[in-house]
């Protein structure tokens, strides 16, 4: 479903990945920092709510924009566009360290990532065959996994070192130097004439079960996975575990999905694994990992990190891999820049069902909720026939 024969180069494919990276360092390094910043800046818990909003709210409502304006002028000046726009957001707070300035900055890099986020993901399945997608997509989640893990690591030490403006300064020389990079070394992949598409035909294609089954599963790993990061410390704490330990435990769960990508998605192309068994599977996982985390103590805590690490590192690859064989090539940015507004739902619906169970009843039993719907949902995937076409 590509317009490539051959899969690309590794110097094609390397600002993609490190656009990838851009995008994760960028949302954890400053999420996990903005609560120890002085009181000027965050003056309660409902204004770091909305700063911690603000980024995703914008990828939210302009991710599927951006993406179906990659299909009509192409992916790469959507990618490079959004690339400048991110360095440019970042330097605005650098120049003027102030409240104010500070939301304008994260609205503007949360705009800025939803345009190369989708690019890129459509970029990586135009510049590879059908047959790499696996891999492609799995080295591309490998590197975002990354930012993950790091971005709450090095943006501590970057914050300790000089406050959020040294964060955000290098921020905005990560985002100027993937985008000189992209200028050199990825290539130009024209848009691809398209029939005309009626609204109608538009939502006919997003309701299609080919799209919803890897776009429910992925926003289903996402879901989990930011109930991990987010409650797996909590448990942790409850049990007498200190901030060292719970944190090595959520860096177990970035570590686990940065690994096993790659591997699904070679799984995946060398046939040793179908998009709806890997689906399936990574699903029944994830639901064990949210099953082990009721358990008390660290045992439950690191298990439970593990296998959410796991599974939402088999679907992540496999669901994207899954899109691109079902969408029309002309059509790639559109339909990336919609899964990943399903993924941001996942992002924000997993955390507040848990919440809202667990301030009925206990975390224990957010858990539970969020389990049975994994496990349902992998009933479902297992039970139906193949989400994707036949791979050669």
């Amino acid at each position: 479903m590509t317009s490539s024969t051959a899969a690309a180069p590794a110097r094609q494919m390397w600002p993609l990945y490190a656009a990838g990276f851009t995008t994760a360092f960028g949302a954890h390094s400053i999420a996990a920092n903005l609560g120890g910043l002085s009181p000027d800046a965050v003056t309660s818990l409902l204004v770091l709510g909305g700063l911690l909003a603000l980024y995703d709210g914008a990828e939210v409502l302009l991710k599927p924009v951006f993406g179906s304006l990659a299909d009509r002028v192409g992916a790469r000046p959507v990618l490079l566009g959004g690339l400048i726009a991110f360095a440019a957001a970042s330097a605005v707070y650098v120049a003027a360290d102030s409240p104010g300035w500070l939301w304008a900055a994260r609205l503007g890099q949360g705009a800025a990532a939803s345009a190369f986020s989708p690019a890129a993901s459509a970029l990586v399945a135009r510049l590879n065959p059908a047959a790499k997608h696996g891999r492609a997509f799995g080295s591309y989640g490998f590197y975002k996994s990354i930012g993950y893990t790091l971005g709450p690591l090095l943006g501590g030490l970057l914050v300790w070192a000089g406050g959020l403006r040294l964060l955000f300064a290098v921020l905005a020389v990560l985002g100027a130097a993937v985008t000189l990079w992209a200028v050199l070394a990825v290539p130009v992949v024209a848009p691809l004439p398209k029939v005309r598409q009626t609204v109608l035909d538009l939502v006919r294609r997003l309701t299609d079960r080919a799209f919803l089954a890897p776009t429910g599963a992925l926003a289903a790993a996402t879901a989990a996975l930011s109930v991990g990061v987010g409650f797996l410390p909590v448990t942790g704490r409850a049990a007498g575990l200190g901030p060292i330990t719970t944190g090595a435990a959520v860096s177990v769960l970035a570590a686990c999905a940065a690994l096993v990508q790659p591997r699904a998605g070679r799984a995946l192309d060398d046939g040793r694994l179908t998009t709806r068994t890997g689906l399936g599977a990574g699903l029944a996982v994830t639901a064990a990992g949210l099953g082990c985390a009721m358990l008390p103590g660290l045992t439950g805590v690191l298990a439970g990190a593990a296998l959410i690490g796991a599974g939402t590192g088999l679907i992540t690859p496999l669901g994207f891999a899954a899109l691109a064989a079902s969408t029309p090539p002309e059509r790639l940015g559109q339909t990336m820049g919609s899964a990943e507004l399903g993924r941001e739902l996942g992002d924000a619906g997993g955390p507040l069902l848990v919440a809202a169970v667990a301030s009925l009843a206990t975390l224990t039993y957010g858990f539970a909720a969020l389990a049975v719907l994994l496990a349902a949902g992998a009933a479902l995937a297992l039970a139906a026939r193949a989400t994707s076409a036949p791979r050669p």
